[in-house]
């Protein structure tokens, strides 16, 4: 290579890079769920993923890859090529609260991602089949106190915040019940309502529509106030648990390194989409709140979740391995 070739070469490749990115996408986007088909975040995902394609015509393909409280989608993602061409819908309990629960993780929420964009949050539903004796959250917790253990507890998997909401509820009740994690709400559901398990700490969008169908009772919300969809289901704070408060979050993210201009475009993709009627309407008729917001707050907000959870589950004594 001669002299002028060899300190022409870094031009051509800023060049081609700047193209690249400026074609972008120049192929369809592949989004991975940490969580299986039909639950909470694979709504959330595939609502997205259509939203976004609406208002832009790109094609986001969904990829499952459930397993590990969200760690095996997230750990994919997170070692996937930095071109744009793979993201991830995370939610708290792989972004902010596994790095407490496990000894050790094979990716690092605050390192190894480029935030896109934070969705949504949506507070848990603690749900009952409609055809169990349970009437009140006050009911749930006596029948715990006098069978300890015998009462289980459904949650979307190990690390989730239906998981650990639910841990923190029973230590402030001072009740014992026996978790039982499944590889995603649409599963736990599902055995809820065939009576395999007795209760469910679940996030909105996974048990509306069955609250709304009957087939599932609320007993009480973890949000600091009551929900607008359920103006008579009453706040765990006001069922005798003064200041109770989990909720759920979700946020695309990329793998680290992939270049801040595909993030920026991105990032304004989603917040058009979170924008639309149709996208607020879906979100508010599941009790959900959209959020958006630039990178850099999503980034912000993922350092001050990890610290909040983290204590939480450090307090609770609550370890995984």
């Amino acid at each position: 290579m001669t002299r002028r070739a060899f300190a022409l070469a870094p031009l051509v490749f800023v060049a081609a890079l700047a193209w690249a990115q400026g074609d972008y996408p120049a192929k369809p986007i592949r989004l991975i769920v940490p969580f299986p088909p039909a639950g909470g975040t694979d709504v959330l995902s595939r609502a997205m993923a259509n939203s976004i394609g609406a208002g832009t015509k790109w094609t986001i393909v969904i990829e499952n890859k459930p397993g590990a409280g969200g760690n095996v989608g997230l750990d994919a993602a997170a070692h996937a090529a930095p071109d744009g061409y793979t993201i991830a819908m995370g939610q708290t309990a792989n972004l902010a609260v596994n790095p407490a629960l496990y000894s050790s993780m094979t990716f690092d929420p605050l390192k190894d991602f480029a935030p896109i964009v934070l969705v949504s949050s949506q507070p848990l539903i603690i749900v009952v089949d409609a055809k169990a004796p349970y009437r009140s959250l006050k009911d749930l917790v006596d029948a715990a106190k006098k069978n300890p253990g015998r009462i289980n507890m459904a949650s979307p998997g190990n690390g989730t915040i239906g998981h650990i909401g639910g841990e923190l509820f029973q230590r402030r009740a001072g009740i014992t019940m026996t978790h039982v994690p499944y590889k995603g709400a649409n599963p736990a559901v599902t055995d809820l309502m065939g009576g395999s398990v007795d209760c469910y700490f679940g996030n909105s969008q996974a048990v509306s529509g069955h609250i709304a169908a009957g087939r599932l009772r609320p007993l009480a919300v973890t949000a600091s106030k009551r929900l607008a969809t359920l103006p008579d289901v009453p706040t765990v704070a006001e069922s005798g648990y003064a200041g109770f408060e989990a909720a759920t979050w979700s946020g695309l993210v990329a793998p680290a390194g992939t270049p801040a201009a595909i993030v920026d475009k991105l990032n304004a993709a989603a917040n058009k989409a979170l924008a639309s009627k149709e996208m607020q309407k879906q979100l508010a008729d599941e009790g959900s709140t959209p959020l958006g917001g630039t990178p850099r707050q999503f980034g912000e907000f993922m350092k001050a979740e990890n610290a909040k959870w983290g204590a939480a589950v450090r307090d609770a004594h609550i370890k995984l391995d």
